[in-house]
């Protein structure tokens, strides 16, 4: 009688058409949201079930949560320390003359996108082993150039990626684990080879920024005794930074950390003024390359830990979004790459568009990025993300597939909430959340360059195949 009697009291489990009733007569509700784990499919949900029933130690933990524990300690303990600008061919013994490496995991030749193509071509030609475009493209015909993707080497390179022989990288060592890392020199916007030109342009700033930027960007980093990029990736952070599409703060901050030791290293004041603006004031992408070394650096301490569904790479080649898992190694989970969504500059539209690609984004690896867009507002109007509410909650959002929060790492605007660390195949898989990473977008004809940027998310299926592989592997 109570219950025809008394006003009713009513909770809306999942669909939240149903509350529309309510609202319309006045009944007093609340609404959880709620999906059923991993959408629902029951192969999924019985993987996530039996992981759940995973013998538990005294503090409540499975063998992969303590896996995880470490993996995420190794990433928030890592010290990623700029030493120096070294040619390739000195820091990779593999290397030869016609080695090249590549963003994204492997891909053959004739599977490449026009931006990946174009940007081989660029290479080869950089390299002095071809005059033209039909004898760079020829040598890849005919199989007579080397090439694996960066991450095989511990190197990042940014959408296409190119690392090529005489390539000047930066040499990044995670002091805490004596790991390194590399990454090759932003090489600034318009028609650059990170998005497929290959003009003589881009070969000109290319032989410029090894034959003039790099050994005195080097000099000035030995004399002031190396760049701890962490402190400056915390900093800038707090400065409006994500670290992905916007690295105006960081740049600058890197800027200010050399600039004593840089002054006293240039030859000339015509010299002095060229690398002072290609650094602090025509290419606010510059530290960009380097958050991409520091974060590959701390992600590599984090590898080959037994046990551990923790991500340490997520990369893209333009085709396919390839991922990496701590418990399988260097194993590759690879689907097709998706269409980035975001804003286009004037006269392009998706259309024009190539899917997306790029190392880059070891950055979200670590929590910033696309993680940390709460911290940027001004990126939002950039990528397309909607609003700053927007932002904000997609920061909230990734806490849902990490492991834990870095407080070295805090958002100011997030009330100093730590950024999310440690991706967690398990979770993305149960929740249906998927990381979120801001990008550039490229041209899908080669030589065009970047035509906007926007954000774009993993297909999920690599997340459902590795975790069947860790299954496996784990004997479950």
């Amino acid at each position: 009688m109570k219950l025809l009697n008394n006003q009713p009291k009513v909770v809306n489990i999942g669909l939240s058409n149903f509350t529309r009733a309510f609202e319309e007569t006045n009944t007093d509700y609340r609404h959880l949201d709620w999906k059923p784990p991993a959408q629902g499919e029951t192969e999924l949900v019985d993987m996530l079930f039996r992981l759940q029933l995973l013998e538990q130690d005294a503090d409540g933990l499975t063998r992969i949560d303590r896996a995880n524990n470490l993996a995420v300690e190794r990433i928030m303990s890592g010290q990623p320390v700029l030493t120096g600008v070294k040619p390739a061919n000195t820091v990779f013994p593999e290397m030869r003359k016609n080695t090249i490496f590549h963003a994204g995991p492997p891909v053959a030749w004739a599977d490449m996108c026009g931006p990946m193509r174009g940007a081989f071509i660029g290479a080869i030609k950089y390299e002095g082993l071809a005059e033209n475009d039909q004898e760079a493209e020829a040598m890849m015909d005919r199989g007579e150039i080397e090439y694996s993707p960066n991450h095989y080497h511990g190197a990042v390179g940014p959408m296409t990626g190119m690392i090529s022989y005489s390539m000047p990288v930066f040499e990044v060592v995670n002091e805490t684990y004596g790991n390194k890392a590399y990454c090759t020199i932003n090489e600034g916007l318009g028609e650059v080879m990170r998005f497929g030109a290959n003009g003589p342009a881009v070969v000109k700033r290319l032989k410029w920024i090894e034959e003039i930027l790099a050994p005195t960007l080097d000099r000035a980093i030995n004399q002031a005794g190396g760049v701890n990029l962490k402190n400056i990736i915390a900093q800038a952070l707090a400065m409006g930074d994500e670290m992905h599409q916007r690295n105006v703060a960081a740049s600058l901050l890197f800027y200010r950390t050399i600039s004593g030791e840089l002054a006293k290293e240039v030859s000339g004041h015509e010299q002095a003024v060229t690398i002072v603006e290609f650094i602090a004031k025509n290419n606010v992408q510059f530290f960009l390359n380097l958050a991409m070394a520091a974060s590959k650096a701390i992600m590599d301490a984090a590898r080959d830990i037994p046990h551990s569904t923790v991500v340490t790479a997520l990369s893209r080649n333009g085709v396919d979004f390839g991922l990496n898992l701590s418990g399988l190694g260097s194993e590759w989970f690879t689907a097709p790459v998706n269409m980035p969504q975001g804003l286009y500059f004037p006269g392009y539209s998706e259309a024009d568009a190539n899917p997306d690609m790029g190392d880059s984004t070891i950055v979200e690896c670590i929590g910033i990025g696309g993680f940390a867009m709460g911290c940027a507002p001004a990126v939002v109007n950039f990528v397309g993300a909607g609003s700053v509410n927007a932002a904000l909650q997609y920061s909230r959002d990734m806490g849902e597939i990490t492991v834990t929060r870095n407080p070295n790492l805090p958002m100011p605007n997030l009330n100093f909430l730590g950024v999310a660390t440690g991706i967690d195949i398990r979770k993305v898989v149960e929740t249906g959340i998927l990381p979120i990473i801001n990008t550039g977008i490229a041209h899908k004809k080669p030589g065009v360059g970047q035509v906007g940027a926007g954000i774009v998310k993993p297909p999920m299926q690599i997340f459902i195949d590795a975790l069947k592989a860790f299954m496996v592997k784990e004997g479950l």
